[in-house]
Order: C-alpha cells, then sequence, then structure tokens
C-alpha cells in the first residue's frame, strides 16, 4: 500500500501521512474503508509500532481518519479531504472538539476534566449582593463605557498587582471580556503569519489555538515538575529567534507545576539579551495562596505583559479580565480592543467591582484555597492508589496532571468515559502537534464522585495485561 524511503530525509511518521492521503485524495482508500492496524501496518512497513501509532493519530486530528473504538481506524466520510499538511484544517479540528464536545459540554454529569469551578465554590453570594447593590442606584446604563475599562476596578486591579510585588498604576490596567481576549489582542500585536513563538508544552490550548489561527510557528518549551525545561529553552531561543513567548509559571495549566525563583530570573535575563517579549498568564494567581514571585514582580512590566481573570473565582459568565503592561504597549492593546469589539462590558466590570469591595471577597479565597488543598490531597491519593503517575504535586490549584501505564490513549479513554456521562481532560490536547499520550488533566474540584473512580478502576482492569 505504502513505499517508505529509509534515506530519505522526511521523517517515517511524515511519509507515512503524506501517503495516505495521497491515497484517500485519489480514491485508492474510498470513504469508510478501513485502514490496517497499528500492529498489522508497522511490520508491513518495517517501522515501529509507536510510528504507526503517532502518523494514524495525526491524520484523525486532521480529520482524514475516524478511530472506532474497538473497530480500527476507518476513512472519514467526507467531501473534500485536506491537504497534507494544512494545519487550518487540524486547528479546526482539534479547537471543535476541545470547545464543543469538552468544555461547552452542559450534558455531562461528572467534569472532571473542565477548566473551572463548581457553581457552589464560586462568589455567588458577592456576587448576587452586587447585583442588588447596581440595581438600587442610578446608575448610567447608556454609552459604551471608557475604552480601557471601569475605572474603579482597574484602581482594585492595581492595588492587587502591587500586593503582588508589581507597581503598576490604574492607568497601566486595560480591562477585556476574560483573559482569552486578553491574550488574544497580545497575540496579534506581537505574533505575525509565519513567525515562531514559544509556549509551554503541554501548555494552555486557548493559547495554542489563537496563536495557530494567526498563523503562527509553535515552538515548544517542555514543562517539568519543577517548572521549565530551561536547556530547551535557550535551545529554542537561540535557534528560533522568536518575538515572544506565552506562559504559564504558576499552576501551570494542565500540568499545575509551578516554576520557582532561579528559573523566573534565568528567563528575565535571556530575554533581555534576544530582546524577547514575555506574556505572563497568571489567571489561577487567586487560587494561590502561597508567595509565589512572578516574571511581572521581578521585571516591573517592562518586557512582560502579565494577565489576569476574575473568571475562575467570581463568575465565567461575567467575562472580565485584565492585562497589565507597559503604557506603550498597552496604548496599542486598546485600539486593538476598540477595533475587534470597542468597549468590554461597563455593566459587568461595574459588578465585577461591587463584588470585590463589598468586604467579604478575601474571606471567599480563602475559603476557596482551603477546598482546593483538602481536594488535592485526597484526589492525589486516590490516584496514586489505582496506579497513576502524577507529574507535580502541589498544595494548590486546579489540576493534577497524571497518566496510567496501562491506559496508553487518553483521547479514547475520554471518548468511553464521555459515553457514560464523564468528561475527561485528554492530554492530546495541550501539545501543539497531535499524538496519543496517556497523560490526562484532572480537575480536583469535580474529581471526587464515585462513579469517576468505579470508571477509572474497571478501565485499568480491562486493559491490564493478563
Amino acid at each position: 500500500m505504502l513505499r517508505l524511503d529509509t534515506e530519505s530525509a522526511v521523517p517515517l511518521v511524515v511519509q507515512i501521512v503524506d501517503g495516505l492521503q495521497s491515497l484517500v485524495a485519489a480514491g485508492t482508500l474510498a470513504p469508510g474503508a478501513r485502514l490496517p492496524s497499528i500492529r498489522q501496518l508497522a511490520p508491513t512497513l518495517g517501522v515501529s509500532v509507536f510510528t504507526v501509532v503517532e502518523a494514524y493519530d495525526r491524520l484523525v486530528a486532521l480529520g482524514t481518519l475516524q478511530s472506532r473504538p474497538h473497530a480500527g481506524f476507518f476513512v472519514r466520510q467526507r467531501s473534500a479531504v485536506p491537504a497534507p499538511h494544512d494545519a487550518a484544517q487540524a486547528v479546526q479540528f482539534d479547537a471543535q472538539w476541545y470547545l464543543r464536545q469538552i468544555f461547552e459540554s452542559r450534558t455531562l454529569a461528572i467534569k472532571a476534566g473542565c477548566g473551572w469551578l463548581p457553581q457552589d465554590w464560586l462568589f455567588d453570594d458577592g456576587l448576587r449582593r452586587a447585583f442588588r447593590q447596581l440595581a438600587s442606584e442610578d446608575a448610567d446604563l447608556g454609552g459604551y463605557g471608557h475604552p480601557f475599562g471601569h475605572p474603579g476596578l482597574r484602581g482594585v486591579v492595581a492595588d492587587q498587582l502591587r500586593e503582588r510585588q508589581v507597581s503598576a498604576s490604574a492607568d497601566q490596567v486595560l480591562l477585556t471580556q476574560g483573559s482569552s481576549q486578553a491574550l488574544d489582542l497580545l497575540a496579534r500585536q506581537l505574533v505575525q503569519p509565519g513567525e515562531a513563538v514559544l509556549v509551554d508544552e503541554p501548555g494552555y490550548p486557548n493559547v495554542l489555538y489563537i496563536l495557530r489561527f494567526l498563523g503562527a510557528r509553535l515552538i515548544p518549551v517542555p514543562r517539568t515538575a519543577e517548572g521549565y525545561d530551561m536547556a530547551a529553552f535557550e535551545a529554542a531561543l537561540a535557534e528560533h529567534k522568536p518575538r515572544a513567548i506565552f506562559t504559564q509559571p504558576r499552576l501551570q495549566s494542565p500540568t499545575n507545576s509551578v516554576a520557582p525563583l532561579r528559573q523566573l530570573l534565568r528567563m528575565l535575563q535571556v530575554a533581555e539579551q534576544a530582546n524577547l517579549t514575555i506574556v505572563e498568564n497568571d489567571i489561577y494567581a487567586d487560587l494561590d495562596p502561597g508567595l509565589h514571585p512572578t516574571l511581572a514582580s521581578l521585571d516591573q512590566l517592562q518586557r512582560v505583559a502579565y494577565l489576569g481573570s476574575f473568571s475562575k473565582t467570581i463568575s465565567p459568565n461575567l467575562r472580565v479580565g485584565y492585562v497589565a503592561a507597559r503604557s506603550d504597549l498597552l496604548e496599542q492593546l486598546a485600539l486593538r480592543k476598540m477595533v475587534s469589539g470597542l468597549t468590554s462590558s461597563g455593566l459587568n466590570e461595574r459588578l465585577i467591582h461591587r463584588a470585590l469591595t463589598e468586604g467579604r471577597w478575601r474571606k471567599h479565597l480563602s475559603a476557596v484555597r482551603e477546598r482546593l488543598a483538602g481536594a488535592q490531597q485526597r484526589v492525589a491519593a486516590r490516584l496514586r492508589a489505582l496506579g497513576f503517575e502524577l507529574f507535580s504535586e502541589q498544595s494548590a490549584g486546579l489540576y493534577l496532571w497524571a497518566r496510567h501505564p496501562d491506559l496508553a490513549d487518553s483521547a479514547h479513554l475520554s471518548s468511553q468515559a464521555a459515553e457514560r456521562g464523564i468528561m475527561l481532560g485528554p492530554g492530546h490536547l495541550f501539545y501543539i502537534e497531535p499524538r496519543q499520550t496517556g497523560w490526562l488533566r484532572f480537575n480536583v474540584a469535580f474529581s471526587e464522585d464515585e462513579a469517576l473512580w468505579a470508571f477509572l478502576e474497571t478501565a485499568i482492569r480491562e486493559q491490564a495485561p493478563d
């Protein structure tokens, strides 16, 4: 079916992907046709099983093949087949699955892989009081509001930043429609199509999708249990000469790892030499009771643009985030904000401002942090008891990144879980290139339902070797 050139500089995986794409395009492999199994194709082509696994996984991500549990791989029924390296098609496929089937699903009862807090963990009482107070005022609901956002809330954000050792004024804060808009504005400002940009791997999916849609070349900086692979970071910087890095030093999604001070200092030192702009995504800062340094606190917003959000701890529906940066960069971001969507919601920003200043916010945060610390301990213990390997253990944050030796394909496992009303966080969503992986992201706040553990125990038992 295929002929591979072992002397070629083109990787074998790419040769398999391109070859099968060509067979599908030519009609040799018709829609619905079943492909040889992984273990059948590997010896036929004279390659390892892992090479075929990676090739099939890429073809599934590209939309050429469809994986059917317990049946195999089939040519997808579709009217057109994307080109072998059509990145836009690959992004669209993964983004739709991630946003619609995983994070936008409201039908799955157990949301162990989601990225938010349960409703009863949020600042519901404070927000309801803010609604009542705002409704009793003679508030001006006309107009579009200030391009930079509600002045009162910007002042509160500046106060919070000073508590995090970042000397910033309200004029250095731009309010956005959630942190995703802030990331999008910064990506459009800093990255041109075809340019290299550094990202965490595994990393924050929203960042990966935003940058891909802009046509950027994503260069991975591997995460470790202790933060970053600094040697890989410096090598990537020297080879690709990117203009920017988008990163989460603290309570990173999906690994929940925290980069130590020495790494942050080195990153800033190297960034200064390379004229690299750093986008620090610190949306989980409110969940951290520790006094961890940030890149922004060490740099004081000279080279660092700092992002935050109130969606994680007050309300995801209100969509209020912010970016703090040096004045010249912030002016450019404000202009892009106006061009793309005018101002952000002044009403939502007033509500958040009221909730933060009505006097019970800090008590709420303390309670959430305490609940997360307990959930971290309990969920980690249960995962270890089932034989899972944990990537990094913290006493704070939403996530645990884990894998089991007998569960090699987290995407397949997640599909099985969804049939039983369980949302998992399959690992391939957090990587730059599609790949089969056993890693799973667990949200500890949603991972204490016994039905989840019964499902995992059954899956491990069924996959365990005899």
